[in-house]
């Protein structure tokens, strides 16, 4: 049965503003899975509030589907697209726009249309800007980047472990080094932080895993110097969690390795709660 029966305005009118956006919501994505690029006149019977460019994006994306392309694939020109999709080229030309915001689309001017490269980079900037808009929340919403870093982490420690067991691992040892000298220099490491972690978790080579888990320090990196907060007292236990985690994962200690990651976010948790309480 085909999602767009389902969300006809047959079913009746949504409860409410957030229903529609969810069930609009779940047209789109739902209709991605289908490998025939909807034309306007099918797409626009899922919901009665959806955009003449918002049919024009889910048709490209489906097209792209379709037609098995991947990241720097060329696209068909403007004229062709509203061939191919049915839409209006002014549709098309406003959807181009948004895609290319979310990199699903990369326009290169006196070449044509790609795919993009589908990064989480503008995850990181909505998240940074939704963190730093209220400064009455933004103390929260950094607490929950992080809450969802360390779910992360400990998720995962497993295939840490079983990944760097009995390695070699010179580069995290330098940036572990480099952590413990800058903290008892009352220096912060937050470039030497990410870095660790992002070396650490390309062991386990899960690209997703990866690009969100870069995603989420980004943010955190993007918001914490707007909070002014002061350093903390506890650098050390930090930068000192950081070789502890290399050297349960370099011993296959999963057990070691996850204390060590909550003793890891200990500080930053406990200069929020003292701003939140």
């Amino acid at each position: 049965m085909s999602v767009t029966g389902n969300m006809g305005a047959a079913d009746g009118a949504p409860h409410d503003a957030r229903s529609s956006a969810v069930r609009a919501q779940i047209a789109s994505l739902s209709g991605l899975s289908g490998f025939d690029v909807p034309s306007v006149g099918v797409v626009a019977g899922r919901s009665a509030m959806r955009s003449r460019c918002d049919i024009a994006m889910d048709a490209i994306k489906s097209y792209i589907i379709r037609e098995h392309l991947t990241m720097g694939d060329p696209l068909p020109n403007e004229a062709m697209l509203c061939n191919e999709l049915g839409v209006s080229r002014s549709s098309v030309r406003e959807a181009v726009r948004k895609l290319e915001a979310l990199h699903i689309v990369s326009v290169e001017h006196g070449k044509g249309m790609f795919v993009g490269d589908v990064s989480l980079d503008p995850l990181v900037d909505s998240l940074s800007f939704r963190a730093m808009i209220d400064n009455n929340e933004n103390l929260v919403e950094l607490r929950n980047v992080i809450q969802v870093r360390r779910v992360l982490d400990l998720g995962v420690a497993q295939q840490v472990v079983d990944a760097m067991r009995g390695t070699e691992q010179p580069e995290l040892e330098e940036l572990a080094r480099e952590m413990s000298v800058s903290a008892s220099e009352r220096m912060t490491f937050l470039n030497q932080d990410i870095d660790f972690h992002t070396r650490l978790l390309e062991c386990v080579h899960n690209n997703v895993l990866s690009q969100l888990a870069r995603s989420l320090w980004l943010v955190h990196m993007a918001v914490l110097p707007q909070l002014n907060l002061s350093v903390s007292q506890s650098l050390d236990v930090t930068a000192h969690a950081h070789a502890d985690m290399l050297r349960a994962a370099l011993d296959g200690d999963v057990e070691a390795y996850r204390a060590a990651v909550v003793e890891h976010y200990k500080p930053i948790e406990a200069i929020l709660d003292s701003h939140l309480n």
